[in-house]
């Protein structure tokens, strides 16, 4: 494996977080504090504890989840769509890297960028809420997957769009919806058996519920089932990366 062109590719792409700073960290943080002040603090103290947790605290791992799928596709689908329009792609592909060094360097680079991150939010939340982590390694292991897998989607997405506006299309209209939708500011069984049910096609839902339950302890569908979901929906972005350079879609034109 040709470490020294990964180590290359992921220095480039964290060097350009660093450029664009404002962009990629500070407004994410701000918005999702605004989330914390007008959902946490205005809201929450006219709703009652939902399982146990108090309002405030409960809409914390859904909110970084919410900036987590969406900075982890955004970070993702811009760093190899970058390439392809301005053609430099093209160089990378001819360059003696794998394209198991190329995703491992794009991905991880958004990975890491979209884990940092979270964990700035989770130490802004802090300073809004009380915060427990009773098991943190199970944190930090959701963290890890849910900013590799939505990686892998971004980078799809980088693939498949051949528009800035394509870019933001499936985490706009898609991706966010879905993260509203799957309990980020509600426990799926404050809602009617119904949409409980419906709800569970979400697969947001194995994603916050499983992140809650690391903080909490308490969850709307198992832990088991929860990382189930996340290492299923791993594998598939995995697979769809693979036919991509195995067909050379959207690459060799």
């Amino acid at each position: 494996m040709n470490i020294h062109a990964i180590r290359a590719i992921y220095r480039f792409e964290m060097a350009r977080t660093v450029r664009t700073i404002l962009q990629s960290i500070v407004s994410p943080v701000v918005s999702t504090s605004l989330y914390f002040v007008v959902f946490g603090s205005a809201i929450g103290s006219r709703i009652p504890e939902v399982g146990g947790v108090s309002y405030g605290a409960f809409i914390v791992p859904g909110l970084v989840m919410l900036s987590l799928l969406t900075q982890s596709i955004s970070n993702a689908s811009f760093g190899i769509y970058f390439p392809k329009f301005t053609g430099t792609i093209y160089e990378l592909l001819s360059a003696p890297v794998s394209t198991l060094e190329i995703v491992i360097s794009y991905v991880g680079a958004a990975a890491t960028k979209s884990i940092v991150l979270g964990l700035i939010i989770l130490a802004t939340a802090a300073l809004f809420v009380p915060l427990q982590i009773l098991h943190p390694g199970f944190m930090l292991l959701f963290l890890v997957l849910t900013a590799l897998t939505f990686s892998l989607l971004g980078f799809i997405i980088g693939i498949w769009a051949d528009g800035f506006e394509k870019l933001q299309f499936i985490p706009t209209l898609i991706i966010t919806p879905l993260t509203f939708l799957g309990g980020s500011f509600y426990s799926i069984d404050m809602l009617p058996p119904f949409w409980q049910k419906v709800t569970l096609f979400n697969p947001v839902v194995y994603l916050i519920s499983g992140f809650r339950w690391s903080f909490y302890g308490v969850s709307d569908v198992g832990v088991g089932v929860s990382l189930g979901m996340t290492l299923l929906f791993m594998a598939i972005c995995l697979a769809g990366v693979a036919w991509i350079f195995k067909t050379g879609y959207r690459l060799k034109s």
